[in-house]
């Protein structure tokens, strides 16, 4: 049992995954309340501190752990030779989110520079996203449909 890498590889990216998705679901929420608080300057730079760690503390390690281990169990599985239409379609699941991730990263940004423009309900809807692209990467991992 302690000698099952590909087992605690998968520990590893789990554990990767259910952080860096922390981060995707409560860093739009931030951003919602940073907006509807505009113009209060020591509430806006507190918000930006609080976006800015949660980004380098939390998510960017944490999606780089997650995109190591998951590579890693993709050779460790032997899927490296070929891979099941599941495995490539929730491949493309997490290049979303991997995008979604990214325009995180720009709005915090825009909100450092004093440059972001969207209102409330606009980071309300994109923070539906994550949780849409992880049902369907769980399904996917779960059933493996084909």
């Amino acid at each position: 049992m302690m000698n099952d890498p590909y087992g605690w590889m998968k520990v590893i990216h789990i554990l990767a995954v259910i952080s860096w998705m922390a981060g995707l679901f409560y860093l739009p929420r931030l951003f919602v309340y940073h907006t509807e608080n505009e113009g209060k300057s020591d509430l806006s730079e507190v918000f930006m501190v609080m976006e800015r760690r949660l980004l380098k503390a939390i998510m960017r390690p944490a999606a780089v752990v997650a995109l190591i281990s998951g590579a890693l169990l993709i050779h460790l599985g032997g899927w490296d030779q070929s891979m099941p239409p599941w495995l490539w379609l929730k491949l493309l699941l997490v290049a979303g989110m991997f995008v979604f991730h990214g325009l995180l990263e720009l709005h915090a940004a825009r909100f450092c520079d004093g440059r972001e423009r969207k209102d409330g309900r606009y980071f309300r809807i994109i923070n539906e996203v994550p949780t849409v692209l992880l049902i369907g990467i769980v399904i996917l991992v779960i059933i493996k449909p084909f």
